[in-house]
């Protein structure tokens, strides 16, 4: 029976819209009618076949799964639990997703083999565990425990994002106002030191120097930076130089010890969630190594899964990588001897999660002296540049 998309308004003014299976277009109005509602268009559920090629942006993702979770862990068949969120749904991307979802379904097609059909909609983590939940007959349980983890995921995210948002900005809005003083306001002030023909201190003969080079060829510097940019792009793009730049970010002392933790809570609470979800630990590795953002830990993971195939523990294979945290490592021998490893990774994320939180404060607590220390020396130099030749003359003239 083939589905259709309505939009109807209901006998309050109230507009609805949704999917419903029909013989005809004639029997759909029937239907809405049925219902109270008076249809105002109505079409088939699979004619926009590339509307649904939009990225969900996290929050309706999050929504989206935690509204799937409830409904069936209520016992709703998986249909039914579509139509009822498309229903709900006030994000156009995400009805269009649904409805695609629910016409796979309703033709036969599994839920992990729907999700197949909207690529690049669902990451490689949301279909492997649907399709654990799936096999092991407990998808509700699977879905809030996803739900659980991208709400975790986000609110980290948003963590980092706020942390490091108000140095940006306010280094950002400080190289404005330095660059704006140097090539308008200086040069005004500056001049008027000229026409009086008096040595100038050196302090003041550079700050003139530095305003006229940023006049005359800031345009060709910044394409110049650009330039170098472009190429440190294309350097990065090679495995060896890649790998180069990583491990000197690993080795710096703050900023590579937090992009280190970010990247070890994120391994363990993925493999933390695919392991409690029953997905094999050779295929939970396989799924968790695109989501770290480093290459050089992916290709340790990706030794690690080769030890692991070949029979070592994966403490003891993530160990030979000597790149991830001792206490990760000691945690999933924990768990691999008691038989508790899902735990024992969860317990491991927190506790990166918690080093991430820590080392974020730590750097935001040392950026914010630096940037004032920065900006006010800045300041300080060009006012002593320009207050420097008004003393002079004021001891010239006594």
């Amino acid at each position: 029976m083939p589905a259709f998309r309505y939009r109807a308004m209901d006998r309050g003014g109230r507009r609805k819209q949704g999917v419903l299976d029909a013989d005809s277009p004639r029997a759909a109005r029937a239907l809405l009618r049925e219902r109270g509602l008076f249809t105002t268009s109505i079409e088939r559920a699979d004619r926009r076949t590339g509307a649904w090629q939009r990225v969900l942006p996290g929050g309706a993702l999050v929504l989206l799964t935690r509204q799937l979770s409830t409904l069936l862990s209520a016992g709703l068949p998986l249909e039914k639990v579509l139509s009822a969120v498309i229903e709900q749904s006030e994000h156009a991307a995400s009805r269009l997703v649904l409805e695609r979802l629910r016409l796979e379904i309703v033709q036969g097609k599994t839920f992990a083999a729907a999700l197949d059909t909207v690529p690049g909609v669902f990451p490689p983590l949301y279909r492997a565990l649907v399709d654990a939940g799936e096999h092991s007959g407990r998808l509700g349980a699977v879905m809030a425990r996803l739900a659980d983890y991208l709400e975790r995921r986000d609110r980290a995210r948003q963590k980092v994002f706020q942390a490091l948002a108000y140095p940006a900005v306010v280094m950002g809005v400080a190289a404005m106002v330095v660059t704006a003083l140097m090539v308008y306001v200086v040069p005004q002030v500056v001049s008027v030191f000229v026409q009086t023909k008096q040595t100038l201190p050196w302090l003041t003969r550079a700050l003139m120097a530095l305003s006229h080079a940023l006049r005359e060829w800031g345009l060709f510097g910044a394409l110049v930076m650009l330039t170098a940019g472009a190429g440190g792009g294309w350097l990065l793009r090679r495995p060896v130089w890649r790998r180069r730049w990583e491990l000197c970010l690993l080795s710096l002392p703050v900023a590579g010890r937090l992009m280190l933790a970010l990247n070890t809570a994120r391994l363990a609470s993925t493999l933390s969630i695919l392991v409690a979800s029953g997905v094999p630990l050779l295929s939970a590795l396989s799924t968790v190594r695109p989501l770290l953002s480093l290459r050089v830990l992916q290709a340790a993971l990706s030794r690690a899964a080769d030890g692991v195939r070949e029979g070592q523990s994966l403490a003891r294979a993530l160990s030979e990588a000597r790149l991830f945290p001792p206490v990760l490592t000691h945690l999933i021998g924990s768990g691999e001897a008691s038989g508790m490893l899902a735990p024992m990774l969860e317990r491991a994320a927190e506790q990166q999660q918690q080093e991430v939180e820590r080392r974020l404060g730590t750097m935001t607590t040392l950026m914010e002296p630096v940037m004032i220390l920065l900006m006010g020396g800045v300041v300080m130099v060009i006012v002593l540049a320009i207050m420097l030749p008004i003393i002079d003359m004021n001891q010239m003239v006594h």
